[in-house]
Order: C-alpha cells, then sequence, then structure tokens
C-alpha cells in the first residue's frame, strides 16, 4: 500500500501563485504515473494534471495549461503541483494520486488511479 499526503492548499487572491506538494511513502512505488485531480463542491472529480514515472511526458488540462505545472523529484518519493495566475474557477480540493506499480503511462481517467492522498483544499478569492 501506498500512502500519498497532499499539502500545500490554502487561500490566496486572484492572479498568485501556490505549489502543492504530495508525499509518498509505504510500498515501494515504481514505474508508475502520478496525476493531480480537483473537485469543486457539487462537481464531479476532474482531472488537472499528470506526469509519467520517467517524468518525460506530461499532460494538462485545457483549463490550465500555460499556468500549472506537475513534476517529480529525482527520488520520485515527492509529486510538486506549481500553480501559476490562479482564477476564482481554480477554487477546489485537489488530490495527488498513483497509478499501480507499473503502470508508467499517463491516464486522465480517476478510476485508473490506485491511490490517493487526503486532499488540500485550494481557495482563490476575487
Amino acid at each position: 500500500q501506498v500512502s500519498l499526503v497532499d499539502s500545500g492548499g490554502g487561500l490566496v487572491q486572484v492572479g498568485a501563485s501556490l505549489r502543492l506538494s504530495c508525499s509518498i511513502s509505504g510500498r515501494t512505488v515504481g514505474g508508475n504515473a502520478m496525476a493531480y485531480f480537483r473537485q469543486a463542491p457539487g462537481m464531479e472529480r476532474e482531472f488537472v494534471a499528470a506526469v509519467s514515472w520517467s517524468g518525460v511526458s506530461t499532460e494538462y488540462a485545457d483549463s490550465v495549461k500555460g499556468r500549472f505545472t506537475i513534476s517529480r523529484n529525482s527520488t520520485k518519493n515527492t509529486l510538486f503541483l506549481q500553480m501559476v495566475s490562479l482564477k476564482p474557477e481554480d477554487t477546489a480540493t485537489y488530490f495527488c494520486a498513483a497509478r499501480r506499480y507499473g503502470y508508467a503511462m499517463i491516464s486522465r481517467k480517476a478510476h485508473e488511479y490506485s491511490d490517493w492522498g487526503q486532499g488540500t483544499q485550494v481557495t482563490v478569492s476575487s
């Protein structure tokens, strides 16, 4: 079992920046892609960004492309989501997620991720 712990959320104003972190521990993580999803009140969980195991490939939702950057550190035990130019519509709870061991390729589908963080709240006020 992999343990994921989300952090870094907060209350910011429009145009501000935040960096979310996801600490990964537990059973050895290997060869798996990771992603961030978000969920606003009353809405379905939606894909935000994903990164392959190697870190070379990334994908982004159209709504965040050019503003958000997903990355993972060299030891693969921390995932980051750098967010700039935040908008009120970015307000949501953000969750990091990991695919099952050995699934290195990116997916935009939440059901293809086996492990999830507890979420961190991001609120952007206007």
